[in-house]
């Protein structure tokens, strides 16, 4: 096995003149988040060390909660392997003390790290897992899932575009959980509301050449190709596609999972027109770009704007460590119950709420991206398409088939 960059960051955000939570309530005094997360593969741009700064601003922020609760920010590289990412978090739940795990893309990872925290005193905040089970058949009473998942990226994108008039589709799709479910949540949809999938090609994950899938995917003539991957395999398919012509001929492309700094990547000449989904975007108000600008200054991001996912962190972590300074525990027993107590607007996300099946819930948004001659400035990529209200975004809690709904 590779060895583990793990490394502790410890934000004392007190003199210790205020009150201290009793050592019975904070195990060991300190509050440990573990950002876990591919900080070498094809998600070290919208999560990687973006996410571990993410976390650490928000324990900056929390500032002890008023009672100089002490914090503490360590992270670990999964690699993409569920047995990697297992270990990693057993080790912190047995031996290191940590107290919650955050971020985690790659749904197997994810869904691996559910189980394994299940019924633990550790809190899971999935906030880059996009299995929709998470809060379906494999809820568990551990688990917060932010940003995004299958269901809403399959179904709302779904519904936009077929609000367009995209009826015909091809789906070219990473053969692993992430694009295996978000192909079946956007068939469901198109199907049942008098549209037409004409095929699908699945594809490894780490795919470099898509020359094959997206000539399959032209000779369909479907109106709208759908990318049911993400990262590195993202931005190479639409690289590709924007060599062929593809959005020139008439067909349109669509990403259910895309970042900002995947269009930063690949640049506004292939990615121009490109239709995509987000739950949040660093220009969309004062609060974002308030967030974007302090997360753009921090070492090592060198300017760059923060990603839905990475938001999600700092959102995710915000939350967490304000529940814990509620309760004074930071057993997820206590913890989670009071984050679901919580109601009102995030400065990031809009309205939220955190539903007894752990699914947050807040508007997403369809975005077009811009041509290069419409962008003023660094970062200056989307235009607003169409909102998704909180409500009609995720999966209704009583169609989930989730244990914890009463």
């Amino acid at each position: 096995m590779k060895q583990l960059n793990i490394s502790t960051l410890a934000l004392v955000a007190a003199l210790g003149l205020g009150t201290t939570a009793s050592a019975g309530e904070i195990s060991d005094n300190v509050v440990r988040v573990g950002v876990l997360n591919d900080i070498s593969g094809i998600f070290q741009d919208t999560n990687g060390m973006g996410s571990v700064e993410a976390a650490r601003m928000a324990a900056e922020d929390f500032n002890g909660g008023g009672k100089g609760i002490k914090v503490e920010i360590v992270y670990a590289d999964h690699q993409n392997k569920a047995d990697i990412g297992s270990a990693i978090t057993r080790k912190w739940l047995d031996v290191d003390k940590v107290d919650a795990v955050v971020d985690v893309p790659n749904s197997a990872v994810g869904l691996t790290i559910n189980e394994l925290l299940r019924n633990s005193r550790m809190t899971f905040l999935a906030s880059s897992t996009a299995s929709s089970d998470l809060t379906g058949k494999a809820c568990s009473p551990n688990t917060i899932q932010w940003v995004n998942d299958a269901w809403a990226t399959g179904n709302t994108t779904a519904a936009a575009m077929m609000g367009r008039g995209g009826k015909d589709w091809y789906f070219i799709t990473v053969n692993y959980a992430l694009g295996q479910g978000i192909e079946a949540e956007a068939t469901n949809y198109i199907e049942k509301h008098g549209g037409k999938v004409l095929g699908s090609a699945k594809h490894p994950l780490g795919t470099t050449d898509f020359a094959s899938f997206l000539l399959q995917a032209q000779g369909s003539k479907a109106k709208v190709i759908g990318l049911a991957n993400a990262g590195g395999d993202t931005i190479n398919a639409v690289k590709q596609a924007s060599e062929f012509g593809i959005q020139q001929s008439g067909q349109s492309l669509v990403a259910f999972l895309l970042f900002i700094n995947d269009i930063h990547g690949m640049g506004l000449k292939a990615a121009q027109g490109l239709q995509l989904l987000e739950a949040f975007y660093w220009d969309m108000d004062d609060d974002t770009r308030a967030f974007a600008k302090r997360f753009a200054a921090r070492p090592g991001m060198n300017g760059k704007m923060p990603s839905g996912n990475q938001a999600g962190v700092y959102a995710s972590t915000l939350a967490y460590l304000n529940a814990v300074a509620a309760t004074g525990s930071d057993d997820a027993k206590d913890v989670v119950p009071q984050m679901k107590t919580v109601k009102g607007k995030d400065k990031l996300f809009g309205d939220t709420t955190i539903r007894a099946d752990g699914r947050v819930v807040h508007p997403m948004y369809l975005f077009e991206v811009k041509k290069p001659e419409e962008s003023k400035y660094p970062y200056d990529y989307y235009r607003l398409v169409s909102t998704i209200p909180a409500e009609q975004a995720f999966r209704p809690m009583s169609d989930g088939g989730c244990v914890l709904v009463k």
